[in-house]
């Protein structure tokens, strides 16, 4: 049985968990399957696509390079295929269940090793579920893909409420605490008492939450962004932190001090921004595209670090959906909800995985004042969308970290 919902498709067959598909806690079969109307709708707006002028200065100065705009609209009427994308992924396990009165989309992809750790991928902004895809079959088979079968994991990556296809929160408070308590809540329903987390960016911020506030459960949290200040009551920060951390901060920080703007409208001011976004295809693509080019590696070229493809297929998954507004209110979200339990230190084991390109980097020393290092890699290369960028060095990092947590 299909049901049209909000222009796709949710195909329901016997559910995957006790329970019936009316019954709030069923875990439901889910396959991915955009409207002809809603991909014809985009076709037509594309091709009555109207771009501002490419303004005076150098390529991205500015913003979004409007040549290289033209392109990847170009590519998206005509050449980029959509349906080609939902086989893929309808290749994975998907499936969909409520929780706290909300539709949570997620891919539970199992291993065929019946000793595989659980863990729990969990993506940022503007990311998607679709960046961990390429993670999938190295995670679960890793003897297939050149690794050792006893690094398997079972795993689960969910779209954040408001986010792909899952629901979009219709009450105030789902910040990165309320989405933690939604995936222990998820990890649970699915019989996984104890298991990994890994996330870069929100995900990296709801996987504190998550470790700090259900300890017991959470076995190790892997984290691609480490974001925080200096320890408390130190006279000098600085001290003791090695000069090659310094300069590192202090590049990064400038680096990102002119692209944090989106920051101050999604955290204040984020429906307004949503009315533009969510009428025009363009106007998306502009908006998420200036981050995938200024916060990877790569050389000046963003098609150096991901291929057109990926870059649509997440830029299309929001558009077909409708959540770029309800996406961007966990930013207003953690900025006005307060957290009921703050997360003071994480006694979870925490490997880190520095990537050069990261848009903040902390030296270890903070850390430690936050997290209980027990792994810190600094790679030679890549930037904020680690798994779509290096998902070899961050698979062999998820690999070790966990090896001796199993």
């Amino acid at each position: 049985m299909c049901v049209a919902l909000c222009g796709f498709a949710a195909c329901a067959g016997e559910p995957a968990a006790e329970g019936t598909p009316s019954d709030p806690d069923a875990v439901r079969p889910f396959t991915i399957a955009v409207s002809d109307a809603v991909l014809s709708d985009l076709e037509e707006r594309l091709a009555r696509t109207r771009l501002p002028d490419a303004g005076p200065g150098a390529a991205w100065e500015m913003g979004t390079d409007r040549a290289y705009l033209d392109g990847l609209l170009e590519y998206w009427r005509e050449g980029f295929d959509w349906r080609a994308q939902e086989r893929a992924l309808n290749e994975l396990d998907h499936f969909t269940t409520t929780i706290d009165g909300v539709d949570v989309h997620f891919i539970h992809q199992r291993s065929p090793n019946p000793d595989a750790v659980p863990l729990l991928l969990v993506h940022g902004w503007p990311g998607s579920f679709v960046e961990f895809v390429g993670l999938v079959g190295p995670l679960t088979d890793p003897a297939a893909h050149g690794g050792v079968g006893a690094d398997a994991f079972h795993v689960v990556i969910p779209s954040l409420p408001g986010f792909g296809f899952s629901g979009k929160p219709t009450e105030r408070g789902y910040g990165p605490e309320k989405m933690g308590d939604m995936l222990a809540a998820l990890m649970e329903r699915l019989g996984y008492d104890r298991y990994g987390v890994q996330g870069g960016d929100w995900g990296a911020i709801i996987g504190r939450s998550l470790a700090g506030n259900y300890p017991d459960h959470v076995i190790g949290l892997h984290s691609n962004f480490m974001t925080g200040g200096p320890p408390a009551g130190v006279a000098d920060p600085n001290e003791g932190v090695p000069a090659v951390e310094l300069e590192l901060r202090a590049e990064r920080t400038e680096a990102f001090a002119e692209g944090s703007a989106y920051q101050e409208i999604q955290g204040t001011k984020p429906q307004t921004l949503g009315y533009g976004l969510n009428d025009s295809p363009a106007g998306l693509a502009a908006w998420i595209v200036e981050k995938f080019q200024g916060w990877s590696d790569n050389d000046g070229d963003p098609e150096t670090a991901f291929t057109r493809d990926q870059i649509l297929t997440n830029v299309t998954l929001y558009w077909v959906t409708e959540t770029i507004t309800s996406s961007t209110r966990i930013y207003y979200e953690s900025r006005h909800t307060p957290a009921t339990r703050p997360v003071r230190y994480v006694e979870v084991p925490t490997g880190v995985a520095v990537f050069p390109k990261e848009i903040y980097f902390v030296p270890r020393r903070w850390a430690e004042a936050r997290y209980n290092i027990v792994r810190w890699t600094v790679m030679p290369r890549g930037g904020h969308f680690a798994a779509l960028e290096e998902p070899e060095l961050l698979v062999e990092d998820v690999r070790a970290f966990f090896r001796d947590l199993r």
